[in-house]
């Protein structure tokens, strides 16, 4: 049996004592995420306004939503491939792999003929391409993320897992402020025409650069190393499966996570998503004024989630989805109904800004919580599964919104959402161990191997 790690504490939470290859992943992580979720968001924002040209004039809001669904759809399936693979040839070469995917897709998107010259191909390869980004986004966060989390400190886990997501709302930012200068420089047609491309050729080449510095700076973390030295000491040791993962050894981590993640996914889809387009239809506010709105409220976002997840470290990792959770329950329902009745701008803004702030910064500790509740051996298929399986049902909301609101109304049924989001957080941190400051003061694998061999009593420590 694999003797389990010793219990090494540290409080240094310099990036200075890290070798400089463990500096490079914590740097790569932060950037790297803000370039992955530059590419979530870049078909979103960048194409809504040159749809015409590629999916002809009977173009609709079903296609742009076509788009969406398309990356969703791939991102689980890259969840459970990237995982494994990350798990049996490590995490630097795996990400490497999915960086080089990611930028293809971007580079052949840019280049696509018009609906003038294909057709409806168009469309159809566009959707293929964010189908087969989205499993390489995927495969980008279930490999760098885990290696990020494997070189930093205890202490400072949880501050570079805010630091980490909240590149996501920055990278949010960065597009819409791009396309919007775009807009403003080449004006509506040329920007339909050509325009577009641009960004989605910065986006490849972001990549490239990515994935450059990855080949040169980065490399695995000694936690990685040592469980590549054991499989080689014990070459007849069976490998983890993916049954394991769902019914097996690893099954109960494995669906708390997924409750957990489900509640955020619900929050992100009705507090973002939903959001962004009631605020025009609901709350009567222009394209530009909701493009502020959201602007505002996204910086506030990131803002907060950093902070939450350094937060996390000292008032510990359950305590504080509980917290967010009793929130998203108590208070956001009616913050978001303000939201979309605001009868001024500066109304809009502040209540779109609290309702994120109090809603998806809880995401702030998720990268190390998933980190901490794996152990090595199947850490990144555990993230990677349970951070994108858990996105499906919420993605569905399109089709099952229109079913309840006939029962509790336009806005009722969004605040249920809402409610049943930040409950589903609260169940999924309660059924899970409470990972408190001196329990989370450890290596990785120390904190893994705690959860795995006590099985926390009654569902806790």
């Amino acid at each position: 049996m694999t003797q389990l790690p010793t219990a090494t504490s540290t409080s240094s939470t310099r990036l200075s004592d890290l070798p400089p290859a463990g500096q490079a992943a914590l740097r790569a992580g932060v950037v790297g995420n803000w370039i992955d979720n530059i590419h979530v968001f870049l078909p979103l924002t960048a194409l809504a306004p040159a749809m015409v040209v590629l999916a002809g004039p009977t173009t609709g809001a079903s296609t742009a939503a076509l788009v969406v669904v398309a990356m969703l759809f791939g991102r689980p399936l890259g969840g459970v491939i990237f995982g494994r693979l990350a798990d049996r040839f490590g995490r630097t070469r795996t990400t490497r792999i999915a960086i080089g995917g990611t930028a293809a897709c971007a580079l052949a998107i840019a280049l696509l003929p018009t609906y003038d010259v294909l057709g409806s191909g168009t469309i159809v390869l566009i959707l293929a391409l964010r189908f087969l980004g989205g499993i390489f986004v995927a495969g980008q966060y279930s490999a760098a993320i885990p290696l990020a989390m494997e070189w930093s400190t205890p202490r400072r886990r949880g501050l570079m897992s805010g630091l980490i997501l909240s590149m996501a709302p920055w990278a949010q930012a960065s597009i819409a402020l791009a396309v919007a200068i775009l807009l403003l420089v080449l004006g509506p047609d040329a920007y339909a025409a050509w325009g577009w491309r641009v960004l989605f050729v910065l986006g490849a080449m972001l990549s490239l650069g990515l994935l450059l510095y990855y080949g040169r700076q980065v490399t695995d973390a000694p936690i990685f190393d040592r469980h590549i030295q054991r499989d080689r000491e014990q070459p007849t040791q069976p490998r983890t499966r993916l049954r394991d993962m769902l019914v097996g050894t690893w099954a109960s981590a494995f669906w708390q996570v997924f409750l957990l993640m489900t509640g955020l996914w619900l929050l992100t889809n009705s507090t973002v998503l939903l959001l962004t387009a009631r605020l025009a239809t609901d709350a009567g506010l222009s394209d530009t004024r909701v493009s502020v709105t959201i602007g505002i409220a996204t910086i506030a976002q990131a803002l907060v989630m950093a902070l939450a997840g350094h937060l996390s470290t000292y008032i510990g990792r359950q305590k504080l989805f509980v917290i967010w959770g009793l929130s998203a329950v108590l208070v956001a329902p009616f913050i978001w109904r303000l939201a979309v009745t605001s009868s001024s701008l500066s109304q809009a803004i502040l209540c779109t800004a609290v309702l994120q702030v109090i809603t998806v910064a809880a995401y702030g500790p998720v990268s190390a919580y998933l980190s901490e509740r794996f152990p090595t051996e199947v850490r990144s298929t555990g993230y990677g599964m349970g951070y994108s399986l858990s996105l499906v049902l919420p993605a569905l909301y399109p089709f099952y919104l229109p079913l309840i609101e006939p029962v509790l109304g336009r806005h009722g049924s969004v605040m249920a959402m809402v409610a049943l989001g930040g409950a589903l957080v609260i169940v999924g941190a309660l059924l899970g161990p409470r990972l408190t400051p001196r329990e989370i003061d450890q290596q990785l694998d120390v904190v893994a191997a705690t959860l795995a061999t006590d099985r926390y009593k009654g569902g806790r420590l």
